[in-house]
């Protein structure tokens, strides 16, 4: 590890933090990489990048023109062995590539965290299909993978075989045994105002399909802590299945499942709170102040014994804004049952241990799988956006409204 440079914690306005070893560097010191050659044109030859290949844990691919140091604050610089002119900045302690956009706005990465039966890998593939697409261009935003990888797992390993094959997702192996790394995007957002400049703002969206018995093993749980620490927001995804007298309201669900559980979901939030705590330096008593989403998944098994005038049974508006009204009404909802379920515990916990958490109900598929395969009208997620959103709305990168007179009334700005 490089001198000076500073992993999750406190940080400076100007620091820019890696998305992929979650390294903390002033921006003065994010570094470029050099063009190469290409065709007839002059430059530096390919050279095995070791702090590359360090990372990657293999030498496959590391082979690129040299890393350079100039001043990240410019957009662009000459590499001083071959005077070619290059925008690529890469991170100074493992030389993944940081896209401009990143360094340049003020970049958050999303946590997700979930028990082994909560569909985290589903949740995935439908977030990121839906953010390419429906709910994208709702917000005027793009999503971009940031590297090869990236591209080539998300198609490989979600989205092929769920959203084309309609295969069910098979369950995550531990990373103790399987080594994977995150999927990372850049989600850029456009945003213009009567009286201000065009802006766009940035999310990174850091997403790792942990495991369940990952966050029982302390030794393999400290190996996501630090893209826990670095996370700006997490995401819990809850099976409801899990909590007790919430199975009573599934006429017809999936049968339980055979192998052993995880936990409930308040000890996997809890492993993930204290491991958290004690790595922050956080004082028994003392809140986290990091926003925190709980989202109930496959919440379709279970809307059939909702009231009709349930919250969970209205479809969000696509309107690009966060509907205020509709949001602390799911979130009212979502903490009644959990009440209802003899899971209070689980909503007040996250009242103890968190300054600011909300509640959410969501289906990644929209319909109870059969034998293995989605079901036969495919997947339609149902909400599975709106952690995502309400998370937008605290980094103040979506505005939220209160219906009134015409479509929206009154509007409030993102906090």
């Amino acid at each position: 590890m490089l001198d000076k440079a500073r992993f999750p914690g406190v940080h400076a306005k100007d620091d820019v933090k890696c998305p992929y070893c979650f390294a903390v560097v002033p921006l003065q010191r994010v570094r470029f990489r050099c063009r190469g050659q290409a065709g007839r044109r002059p430059g530096c030859a390919p050279v095995l990048d070791e702090r590359l290949a360090g990372y990657t844990g293999s030498t496959a691919g590391a082979s690129l023109p040299p890393v350079f140091a100039a001043s990240g604050r410019r957009s662009r610089a000459a590499c001083p062995d071959c005077g070619q002119e290059t925008g690529s900045r890469v991170c100074p302690e493992c030389h993944n590539a940081l896209p401009s956009a990143y360094c340049d706005s003020p970049g958050r990465i999303v946590a997700l965290v979930g028990a082994k039966n909560a569909g985290k890998s589903t949740y995935i593939a439908v977030l990121l299909h839906e953010l390419m697409n429906r709910v994208g261009t709702e917000l005027d935003a793009s999503l971009v993978a940031c590297d090869d990888r990236t591209i080539e797992r998300y198609k490989r390993d979600f989205a092929r075989p769920l959203l084309e094959e309609r295969r069910l997702l098979p369950t995550t192996t531990s990373a103790a045994t399987s080594p994977r790394e995150p999927l990372v995007y850049l989600l850029t957002r456009s945003r213009s105002g009567r009286f201000a400049r065009s802006r766009s703002d940035s999310l990174a969206l850091v997403l790792f399909d942990t495991a369940g018995e990952d966050l029982r093993s302390r030794e393999v749980r400290d190996l996501h802590l630090r893209y826990l620490e670095a996370a700006d927001a997490i995401i819990f995804l809850v099976d409801p299945l899990e909590l007790p007298g919430a199975r009573a309201e599934v006429a017809d669900g999936p049968p339980p499942d055979p192998e052993p559980r995880d936990g409930e979901p308040v000890d996997i939030i809890a492993r993930v709170t204290e491991a958290l705590r004690e790595r922050n330096g956080t004082k028994p008593g003392n809140q986290l102040h990091i926003p925190v989403a709980v989202a109930l998944t496959k919440i379709d098994a279970l809307r059939p014994g909702l009231l009709k005038q349930s919250a969970l049974q209205r479809t969000r508006d696509g309107v690009g804004v966060l509907d205020l009204d509709d949001r602390e009404a799911v979130d009212e909802q979502v903490r009644a049952m959990l009440h209802d379920w003899q899971a209070g515990r689980l909503d007040l916990y996250l009242r103890q241990q968190y300054a600011e958490y909300a509640l959410f109900g969501l289906s990644a598929l929209g319909g109870v799988p059969r034998d293995g395969r989605v079901g036969a009208g495919g997947v339609r997620p149902y909400r599975a956006e709106d952690p995502l959103l309400w998370l937008l709305y605290r980094f103040g990168m979506l505005d939220g409204a209160r219906p009134g007179p015409g479509r929206f009334g009154r509007r409030a700005a993102g906090m």
